[in-house]
C-alpha cells in the first residue's frame, strides 16, 4: 500500500456499530423519456407493478425527491447482495418509463464531523 492509500484509509470513518455497517448507499437518477405525458408515466408504472415491486424486499428508502427539469433521484440503503435484485427491478418495471443512472455512495457526514475536528486540532 502506498502512502496516499494509507492516508485514504486514515481518514475512513469508524466502522458503525449497528446492523447497517455492511449496507451501500445507491442514488438512482431517474429521468423521463421525453414525449411521454404524466398519463402514459403513470399507466406504464402501473403495468410494471412498479409500486409494489420498487424498492424490493430488504432495501430502504433513504429519500426520494422530484427535481423538476432533470427528474426523479431516489438513494436506497441495501445490503451489497441485493444490488442485483434492485438492478433487475429497474430493468423490469423502471425503463419503460425512465432513463437511469446509478451511483454508489456513502454518507460523507461522519468523514465531514472527523475532518472538522482535525482541523480543528491545528491538523489538515
Amino acid at each position: 500500500m502506498d502512502a496516499q492509500q494509507d492516508r485514504a484509509q486514515q481518514e475512513l470513518p469508524p466502522m458503525k456499530s449497528d446492523t447497517t455497517q455492511d449496507n451501500l448507499l445507491l442514488t438512482i437518477v431517474m429521468q423521463h423519456h421525453a414525449g411521454l405525458t404524466l398519463e402514459d408515466v403513470q399507466a406504464r408504472m402501473k403495468a410494471s407493478d412498479w409500486w409494489e415491486r420498487f424498492p424490493p424486499q430488504g432495501v430502504r428508502i433513504v429519500s426520494w425527491t422530484v427535481a423538476m427539469g432533470l427528474g426523479q433521484i431516489v438513494t436506497l440503503e441495501l445490503p451489497p447482495q441485493l444490488l442485483p435484485v434492485v438492478n433487475l427491478e429497474l430493468e423490469r418495471s423502471a425503463w419503460a418509463v425512465f432513463t437511469t443512472a446509478c451511483y454508489p455512495s456513502y454518507d460523507f457526514v461522519p468523514v465531514r464531523e472527523r475532518i472538522r475536528e482535525r482541523v480543528r486540532n491545528g491538523g489538515q
